[in-house]
């Protein structure tokens, strides 16, 4: 069956988010970049990240990446490292936009950016979920090959492809926990004590060192490009998180964002995996482990993580819209899907399963 209606198409650029044409295109000029004449800008109005557009030229589309305004560029938004990632990861992983060049002077259009090839294809996202119709059989198999894809990813050579500049693996948990929890408090708006009583388990309850794989740490179905058909991946999209590190926090934060049938909808709002015909997140994380031969019997504390992660990631989202840096709206409602992280987190918890 061929999905073509349900390709991840841009739309007219928000207001107040506007690129400037007319400098990005002596920009392209003195790099000698031959793309022709910027005809149009669209954005995607998916995401909560990193603001992504689409340059059309007479040669082509382009897609180009930059920070959110009002978010700190040098740590969680480096564009020179996203852009390092790809071209790193280009040679050994297929399934990535080639990357065609980073601009690190703000001068340019207000921040960072880079722009690389686009990738047309269909993206499985949840506010497009009751538009799909997608069958049972169809989103068993895409939620397959999601996993397969993510168990593929980490079977590349850290050493040899040179991801291991990326990153730091002795100790990457413990310093994960210790950095998000230190990114919560910073970010902080409203007590929640779900997340306090989860800061506190995490720190006390840390596993032994895994052998280091490259990790994507924000892996989900609307980072993932499929073909029309739907029965291949063709891209995987927004490494801004990646580096080397323990694989089950991959798949930790793969499975915080894996929702089911009967989580809430704040939960239900990141994935469409809770619609009939996906892998349930026990069936998600047997078939990685059956790929990869991991022991996956710690796989609770990295779930917990998982979540306690995007709950920080919403937080900071909602912080900044809070305090003026935003005006999109979808923003000042996050507090309830932060709030919905924490008690999934402690339901967890209390009954010992993903």
């Amino acid at each position: 069956m061929n999905h073509a209606l349900l390709l991840d198409e841009p739309i007219s650029t928000r207001a107040g988010e506007e690129l400037n044409i007319a400098a990005l295109q002596n920009y392209f000029g003195k790099l000698g970049l031959h793309l022709g004449e910027i005809k149009d800008v669209r954005q995607f109005p998916g995401g909560f990240s990193n603001l992504t557009y689409v340059l059309t030229t007479i040669t082509g589309e382009f897609v180009l990446r930059r920070p959110p305004f009002g978010a700190n560029i040098k740590s969680a938004h480096d564009m020179g490292r996203e852009f390092k990632v790809l071209s790193l990861l280009k040679p050994h992983y297929a399934f990535i936009p080639t990357p065609i060049c980073y601009c690190e002077d703000e001068k340019v259009i207000g921040a960072p950016f880079y722009l690389m090839q686009r990738l047309q294809g269909v993206i499985l996202r949840a506010a497009n979920a009751s538009k799909m119709g997608l069958s049972a059989d169809v989103l068993r198999y895409t939620s397959e090959i999601l996993i397969d894809n993510l168990a593929q990813l980490h079977s590349i050579n850290i050493l040899q492809s040179g991801l291991i500049q990326l990153g730091k693996p002795e100790g990457y948990v413990l310093r994960q926990v210790e950095g998000w929890t230190k990114r919560y408090y910073a970010a902080e708006t409203d007590k929640i004590g779900s997340l306090d009583e989860i800061a506190v388990w995490l720190k006390a309850s840390l596993p032994a060192d895994q052998t280091p794989v490259f990790l994507h740490n924000d892996y989900k179905y609307d980072n993932v490009v499929f073909d029309t058909s739907l029965e291949k991946i063709i891209g995987v999209l927004d490494w801004e998180m990646s580096t080397v590190g323990d694989p089950l926090m991959d798949l930790g934060a793969a499975l915080a964002y894996w929702s089911e049938p009967q989580d809430v909808p704040e939960i239900k709002f990141f994935n469409l995996t809770w619609l009939p015909g996906n892998l349930s997140r026990l069936e998600a994380a047997e078939r990685y482990a059956n790929m990869t031969g991991r022991n996956i019997s710690n796989l609770l504390f990295y779930y917990i993580f998982g979540l306690y992660k995007n709950a920080v990631i919403v937080q900071q989202i909602y912080a900044r819209w809070k305090q003026g840096h935003t005006k999109d709206e979808r923003f000042g409602k996050l507090l309830p899907v932060v709030q919905a992280l924490g008690v999934r987190a402690t339901e967890a918890l209390s009954k010992n399963a993903i």
